[in-house]
């Protein structure tokens, strides 16, 4: 559940356009989009893409607003050209970089009547005070992480990913009987100073902003996780600055790491390797992602390549290992975003030497998100064909939660993050 104070209660006409905006290191997307109401899905009907500069952005973050803005502004123009509209006022924003933290917190009820059956006051009541404890638990881990006492962040996604009485797992607590209520809500924060950089760039686009939402999060939720009780996968979302990891176990979203390396990374070590240009140097690296080149060449730049991919699955390796905690890891490994097309990943992935060390319960298995992957967006331009398009369609994806039919649990930990935010 995304937090959309502003969306909700809203008209939910089929001609209502929505903005998705993915503001990454190399690239600015935008898809315009409209809800069909009679099913609940959304349509794409224009897509812009823009190159940001080099100075622009920064680990997924951004780095020069006025330069972003103006890059934005560009990409949302050649969609709303492609979608044939003027204009286009409610947006939604994702955000990544290594501040963007995503956790889930377990957290045990003892009710004092556990022979009388929950109703919808108590539950309420048991949401809040779960939210609560989440987030003062996810206040103390950034204060530890960062040395600061008091970190100014926002909540910006939460969700419900596991209910249990007694042990046994239910989806709606209302009716059930029982002494111990286990409630386990996904968590995802954000640095004001990120937040705030956002918002600007929004006023500046006059755009209505719903939602900023973690990418990792997105990108998780748009292959329809909540419907498979028994799904477990990691998700990997490679951008220009950042990678993102996101877990998913028993259907439910465990938590994101993010650290600071992606395909940026491999273009730097290009330019200085040929002693070329930046520019000339990630149209270099594209063609080889792509396999334009000749096979010479293909060989040579693998070799320049291969430390740098084990250094980023060191970093996968890392982030994986403070998820396990003895428990298994899924082996089923999902990757997305621009960087993820450079041969040497999927093949760093596919060695066996990173995995010994963690509770994997089979061999990994490693393959790419397509647009076609993604839950109730479909696309009319047929301009979404890469790996890389995966995350403006989860962050469209969210929206047709809020503006669709609100769970009730949903519902009550929508409020109850409200209150938080106040």
């Amino acid at each position: 559940m995304g937090i959309f104070s502003k969306i909700l209660g809203r008209d939910k006409s089929a001609s209502q356009y929505y903005l998705s905006l993915d503001i990454g290191t190399e690239v600015v997307k935008a898809l315009v989009f409209k809800i069909d109401a009679s099913n609940g899905t959304g349509i794409v009907r224009g897509v812009g893409r823009s190159r940001q500069g080099i100075k622009d952005m920064h680990s997924g973050a951004v780095s020069d607003i006025t330069g972003v803005i103006e890059n934005c502004a560009r990409a949302i123009e050649a969609a709303k050209a492609m979608a044939g509209i003027k204009k286009v006022e409610k947006a939604i924003i994702g955000i990544a970089g290594e501040l963007v933290k995503g956790t889930t917190t377990t957290v045990h009820y003892e009710r004092i009547k556990p022979e009388v059956r929950i109703d919808f006051p108590e539950l309420k009541n048991i949401i809040q005070k779960v939210q609560w404890k989440a987030f003062d638990r996810i206040r103390q881990q950034l204060a530890w992480e960062t040395g600061h006492s008091e970190i100014e962040v926002k909540l910006i996604n939460a969700a419900i990913v596991d209910v249990r009485i007694d042990g046994y797992k239910i989806t709606n607590p209302l009716g059930f009987q029982g002494k111990d209520v286990s409630i386990a809500v996904f968590n995802a924060y954000a640095p004001m100073v990120h937040l705030g950089a956002l918002q600007t760039i929004a006023n500046e686009l006059k755009l209505e902003l719903l939602c900023i939402a973690a990418e990792p999060y997105a990108v998780a939720k748009s292959m329809g996780i909540d419907d498979v009780v028994d799904f477990g996968a990691i998700f990997i979302d490679i951008g220009g600055g950042t990678t993102d990891i996101a877990l998913v176990r028993n259907g439910g979203l465990e938590g994101t790491k993010m650290f600071a390396l992606g395909g940026r990374a491999f273009t730097k070590r290009l330019a200085m390797e040929l002693n070329i240009g930046f520019e000339e140097a990630e149209n270099f690296k594209i063609k080889y992602a792509e396999g334009k080149l000749g096979r010479d060449i293909t060989e040579k730049l693998e070799k320049k390549f291969f430390d740098d991919c084990n250094v980023w699955l060191s970093g996968v390796e890392l982030s994986l290992s403070e998820f396990s905690d003895n428990d298994l890891l899924p082996h089923r490994i999902f990757l997305c975003g621009g960087g993820s097309g450079l041969p040497g990943i999927k093949k760093a992935l596919l060695s066996k030497q990173w995995t010994k060390n963690l509770p994997f319960t089979k061999d990994v298995e490693v393959s790419f998100l397509q647009p076609k992957d993604v839950v109730n967006i479909f696309d009319e331009t047929r301009e979404l064909r890469d790996p890389q398009d995966i995350t403006p369609m989860g962050l469209a994806n969210l929206v047709l939660e809020a503006v669709g039919e609100e769970k009730v649990l949903a519902g009550i930990l929508r409020r109850a993050v409200k209150m938080i935010q106040k």
